[in-house]
């Protein structure tokens, strides 16, 4: 008998994921299916919470990130000929680009991510504030393909969403998660987001890999506790 007009189960939200149904192994496909409808919805709604800042409120968030930056980064071990990955932002991201600029002149080599192949871990290309760049996935500027392939130290992540186990919500496609568990050794990793972005979990999945720290606007949130 066909499954096409089989009973779905309606979008799921975070309160209807209760605790003890939670699988942290995702053993259960129908939990699989509901932390994906629930993760949509959050994606829309923090999505929504950046736009509500206006420029002006991201151009202040992105000034104060930067501040915590500087002072936490030299604190994890940043120094001249260091491999810093940064990003490019888009969709309201908070802009680090001048944060890189100062640590290029201080001696930081800085890398960006790029997506070289689809579902595939990112590959990262050496930037410069005199980079002629190129248009990349999503349209996203990118460092040439002649630009040095690099390997980086520190990795910055801009979170959509973010929990207290250093959990990243992102827009889905899952390619930092596939680049963390490639790269060997792994990368000292920063996730950049909002606090209003805190969520009490991302209801992490087998593919997901916690991030090393998050900071945000007022400073460091989370650490990662070693394992």
């Amino acid at each position: 008998m066909s499954d096409r007009g089989r009973y779905a189960s309606p979008p799921c939200m975070a309160g209807e994921i209760a605790p003890d149904y939670f699988d942290p192994l995702a053993t259960d496909p129908q939990q699989a299916v509901d932390v994906a409808r629930w993760r949509k919805a959050e994606r829309v709604r923090l999505g929504a919470l950046r736009d509500g800042l206006g420029q002006a409120g991201r151009a202040e968030v992105s000034a104060r990130i930067k501040g915590h930056m500087a002072q936490l980064l030299p604190s994890l071990g940043l120094r001249s000929g260091t491999v810093l990955s940064g990003y490019w932002p888009i969709k309201g991201e908070p802009d680090m680009r001048p944060l890189l600029t100062e640590l290029h002149q201080a001696g930081v080599i800085i890398a960006l991510p790029i997506v070289e192949t689809r579902a595939a871990p990112l590959t990262f290309r050496r930037w410069t504030p005199q980079t002629r760049m190129v248009r990349g996935d999503w349209n996203i500027p990118v460092p040439p393909p002649d630009a040095q392939m690099l390997t980086p130290d520190i990795a910055l992540a801009p979170c959509l969403g973010w929990d207290d186990a250093c959990f990243r919500l992102g827009w889905g496609g899952g390619y930092f998660d596939r680049t963390l568990a490639a790269l060997a050794p792994r990368p000292m990793t920063i996730g950049v987001a909002l606090m209003a972005a805190r969520l009490a979990t991302i209801f992490p999945q087998p593919h997901d890999i916690p991030l090393d720290h998050i900071l945000t606007e007022d400073g460091p949130a989370a650490t990662r506790t070693p394992t």
